[in-house]
């Protein structure tokens, strides 16, 4: 039998959840993706680009008009310019945009520092590269950034650092004033950022998103990488995208074309058309707000302790208060007794120390939201 390349590495914490959730009935608030389907506009977009003819492969940078809109978009919101022509790819993905930015770049003995809790994609695949993980952690109870240890971990063998805001799995996010020292830190040196900004159009309390592109001179040294489905509620369609400056992307499609060549063509070209209404995208701050403040709301003066997620559409609930297991087996107990399905915070680090935290995805339908408070605030 062929040994692993990887074999201190499982499959993903949010399937296995996911497959608990539906082994005993139990309400499913842990993998990311809302219980409540996109809009019919947005479906109509994809029969017409069907119908349309438009059912061949794409381009392997993506489907022309798309890049344009996404430019667009980002000179908008950021005020920074990515030509569409040599600084946009479209992923089948974000996950498959992270894996892809890291294989183009990482090559044995790099190492790339990794903030911790992190998305589990991050670890396996620096290792898959032959590059070595450096752990950073946030700082807990509030997840801030100790820039000064990411200092101390950088060297001539630092080849990525990886930060990810909105933040999966805290609901924590990066402020202007740690975008500048991000900047200070690697300004003159060959470092190159991935920037995990997928949930960027879900923040809450006013607080804006800060983008690498709002900050030219990170922009110049980054792979920025968002998602479609976390904006629209199509997780499933699986279309993400990559902007970078051209030497980067130059360097990205080279993997891209080897990992999937092209995404979907008429998904691509729906996303393309819904993105000439701006409104779709900007009014998902208030949605998931709402969706947030209930959740928490419901579950006003339960044992849990709540500090509200400032962005993504993850709440995390502290349960000292009610159990000494730890995460992993509190969870368990929820899903089996309580039939409820949260995520362990433990999953996110590559230490799985004892931790008193679950991670609960909010977008969910009112009613799934109050039938599953209801069954936690009996705790």
């Amino acid at each position: 039998m062929a040994s692993s390349k990887i074999p201190n590495t499982g499959f993903s914490i949010f399937s296995e959840m996911t497959k608990m959730a539906n082994k005993y009935n139990a309400i499913n608030m842990s993998q990311g993706f809302p219980d409540f389907d996109c809009s019919d506009n947005l479906k109509n977009m994809v029969f017409k680009a069907m119908s349309a003819g438009n059912n061949q492969y794409a381009p392997l940078e993506g489907v022309y008009k798309l890049r344009e809109m996404i430019s667009e978009k980002i000179n908008s919101l950021y005020s920074y310019n990515y030509d569409p022509d040599a600084e946009i790819t479209i992923t089948s993905g974000a996950t498959q945009a992270i894996f892809t930015a890291i294989t183009a770049f990482v090559k044995e003995n790099d190492e790339v520092i990794i903030i911790e809790p992190a998305f589990d994609t991050y670890e396996p695949s620096i290792k898959l590269n032959g590059g070595k993980p450096v752990y950073v952690k946030l700082s807990y109870p509030d997840y801030s950034i100790n820039w000064e240890e990411i200092q101390r971990s950088l060297n001539s063998r630092t080849r990525m650092i990886i930060i990810n805001t909105p933040h999966n799995p805290t609901g924590a996010i990066f402020t202007e004033e740690d975008m500048i020292k991000l900047q200070k830190i690697t300004s003159g040196s060959k470092i190159i950022i991935l920037s995990d900004e997928v949930y960027e159009h879900i923040l809450f309390d006013g607080n804006s998103h800060q983008s690498v592109a709002k900050f030219p001179e990170l922009a110049d040294r980054s792979l920025l990488i968002s998602s479609f489905g976390k904006t629209y509620t199509t997780t499933g369609w699986k279309t993400g995208y990559c902007c970078a400056p051209a030497e980067l992307t130059q360097e990205f499609r080279k993997v891209h074309q080897l990992v999937v060549y092209a995404a979907n063509t008429p998904i691509q070209m729906a996303y393309a058309e819904i993105l000439q209404y701006p409104e779709e995208y900007l009014k998902m701050n208030d949605f998931y707000q709402k969706k947030r403040d209930l959740f928490i709301n419901l579950l006003d003066g339960s044992n849990f302790d709540i500090v509200p997620s400032k962005g993504t559409y993850f709440q995390l609930l502290k349960y000292s208060k009610i159990s000494n297991l730890n995460d992993i087996e509190f969870n368990e107990y929820l899903i089996k007794e309580v039939g409820v399905t949260g995520i362990p915070i433990s999953a996110f680090y590559h230490e799985k120390a004892k931790h008193n935290v679950l991670r609960f995805c909010f977008a969910k339908n009112d009613d799934t939201l109050k039938l599953a408070t209801d069954k936690l605030r009996k705790l």
